[in-house]
């Protein structure tokens, strides 16, 4: 059972940037699939990017293509997604999770992995 943590979330004015980290408690995510989903108030789990720790494969969604970047620590372990210019309309709770052995064609489905964080809120202001 892998343990996922989310940290970086909090209050950021409109314009400005964030970068979320996620980690796996005594582990680490090198060979995972690792995936950021957001889910705001009232709206379904939307994908954000996911990254193939081999290889350093990415994919995102394609409104959030320029603005963030999801990348890898190889020293930590970790899987962090850099936010910048971001707008009221990101606020939301925002979730990693990991999974091995996924292509990437399936890694905008929630339903493709197996391991998930308990979330951390971002609220941009305006």
């Amino acid at each position: 059972q892998v343990q996922l943590q989310e940290s970086g979330g909090g209050l950021v004015q409109s314009g400005g940037s964030l970068r979320l980290s996620c980690a796996a408690l005594g582990d680490s995510l090198s060979g995972y699939v690792t995936g950021w989903f957001r889910q705001a108030p009232g709206k379904e789990r939307e994908f954000v990017a996911a990254m193939r720790w081999t290889g350093g494969t990415t994919r995102y969604m394609n409104s959030m293509r320029g603005r963030f970047t999801i990348s890898k620590d190889s020293a930590k372990g970790t899987v962090n997604l850099q936010m910048r210019n971001l707008e009221p309309e990101d606020t939301a709770v925002y979730y990693c999770a990991a999974g091995r052995n996924l292509i990437m064609g399936v890694t905008h489905s929630p339903s493709s992995y197996n391991y998930w964080g308990q979330g951390t809120q971002v609220t941009v202001s305006s």
